[in-house]
């Protein structure tokens, strides 16, 4: 293995850059067209962002416009954010960044843990709003003196820095084999700098640009209209603004990705690379398989990038209940016999009596184990069904109700499902037409499930 990190370094800032260039494997089985992938994860900040962070704020000290000890102020997604604290901790400047509230809780934990002030504010705004997170930013910058608004959508320093880094970083390291650079743009600095870089070496290199379903970048490339787009759940990329970062000249072909394919496959090169990044670099890798599928060329080379590290997501892209609430993964699907097994074990999986036994029995088995309800069972088959109310009220009216058989005073039969029947199903069902029902298994009658059962699955009471 190659020695790596051999010189040394000023400060923490002089190891952004230069990351890795890795293939994927396992979730390109049948692909005929490598994907490289660069793994942005690796530079200290965790993200692809770091290197505008510092660009951007260096810009500002030549021209001027930051001073010892002033103010950074940004609107940001998280990531931008943590690569200019970066920078701000080492060079002494103050932060305040705003958030968009869709954004994970790890990016502004990790912010306010680099000394910066976080204020969110709501993502579901017009972009000419005052309480949007740029126009909140601006605001918040022009009330301060030596402050800077880093202005990441609009700064010519974003594209500019991948010009000068990224896509040479690539060229070299594919020798210049590199066919097609796949990226979904948020501010656009990466696809627009390092996409220019990379034609200007190879005219024929294709760039292409995920974008999440909902954003507007894809259907402005085609129609030249600003259309109104849709919230979507994917961080980081898209948007419902038009950013001068993003070069739209520079890229040949866009594809929409779903924020279910591209968490999805986060979660899959997790598992099956070791590759643990976010959602946005889902919809990278989605792209790129698309382009790799189309080109269908073992002699072309296909590269994109690995946006940032997944531990900024462990509360959403890495959350299954998250996932599920926002049906990106399938619910677990509640069956009648999932209900029998998750019952509480203070009592056997099917309280019964037989038809003989008395009342006195009967009303002693519902206080031994605290139900108020009672299947009668005849050879393993219901063939009736005892309520607590209707049998205590009967006793209080005639005690010699109490010896007698349950045969004499038992209601109609509870129905019987099978153990697959859906939580849906039974709902419908016990809200109707019966207080309880039987479940089958293999053949044989094994549990029963309540009203009561029903309503504490639904409420999430265990």
């Amino acid at each position: 293995m190659k020695p790596q990190h051999t010189a040394l370094y000023n400060n923490v800032l002089e190891t952004i850059g230069w990351t890795p260039l890795i293939r994927l494997n396992r979730v390109t089985a049948g692909l005929r067209t490598p994907i490289y992938a660069k793994a942005e994860f690796f530079n200290p900040g965790g993200s692809v962002k770091d290197r505008i962070g510092l660009a951007m704020i260096e810009a500002a000290e030549r021209e001027g416009r930051l001073k010892p000890g002033g103010l950074i102020v940004e609107a940001t997604s998280g990531n931008t954010g943590v690569g200019l604290a970066l920078a701000a901790a080492v060079k002494g400047y103050r932060c305040i960044f705003t958030m968009p509230d869709k954004m994970s809780q790890e990016k502004a934990r990790l912010l306010r843990a680099l000394g910066a002030e976080v204020i969110i504010t709501p993502t579901a705004v017009p972009p000419d709003h005052p309480d949007n997170y740029i126009m909140k930013g601006r605001s918040i910058a022009a009330q301060h003196e030596n402050a800077i608004f880093a202005d990441q959508h609009y700064n010519p320093v974003n594209p500019d820095v991948h010009y000068h880094t990224t896509g040479p970083e690539i060229w070299q390291q594919t020798a210049g084999k590199v066919t097609h650079f796949v990226c979904a743009p948020g501010t656009g600095g990466t696809v627009s700098g390092a996409g220019k870089y990379l034609k200007e070496k190879n005219p024929r290199i294709r760039v292409v640009a995920g974008d999440p379903v909902g954003s507007i970048y894809g259907e402005y490339a085609r129609t030249h209209t600003k259309g109104e787009g849709h919230p979507y759940k994917v961080e980081g990329i898209g948007g419902d603004k038009i950013p001068t970062s993003l070069h739209f000249d520079v890229i040949d072909e866009w594809i929409e990705v779903s924020d279910q394919d591209a968490m999805l496959m986060a979660r899959r090169l997790a598992k099956e690379e070791g590759l643990f990044v976010g959602g946005s670099t889902g919809v990278n890798i989605v792209s790129a398989l698309a382009v790799a599928r189309q080109v269908n060329d073992p002699s072309a080379m296909v590269v994109t990038v690995l946006s940032d590290t997944g531990e900024r997501y462990l509360s959403k892209v890495f959350n299954d209940e998250w996932l599920k609430e926002n049906q990106i993964l399938e619910a677990d699907r509640v069956t009648a016999s999932r209900l029998v097994s998750g019952k509480d074990r203070g009592a056997p999986p099917l309280v019964h009596v037989a038809p003989q036994a008395t009342v006195r029995q009967a009303l002693n088995l519902m206080s031994t184990y605290n139900v108020s309800q009672l299947p009668v069972l005849e050879s393993g088959t219901g063939v009736g069904a005892l309520s607590e109310p209707s049998l205590m009220a009967r006793a209080l009216e005639d005690p010699k109700v109490l010896d007698q058989p349950v045969r004499e005073l038992m209601d109609a039969p509870f129905p019987v499902v099978d153990g697959d029947w859906p939580v849906e199903r039974l709902t419908s069902l016990l809200s109707h037409e019966a207080p309880a029902v039987l479940v089958r298994k293999n053949g044989a009658v094994a549990g029963i499930v309540t009203r009561y059962d029903v309503l504490h699955q639904l409420a999430g009471i265990r």
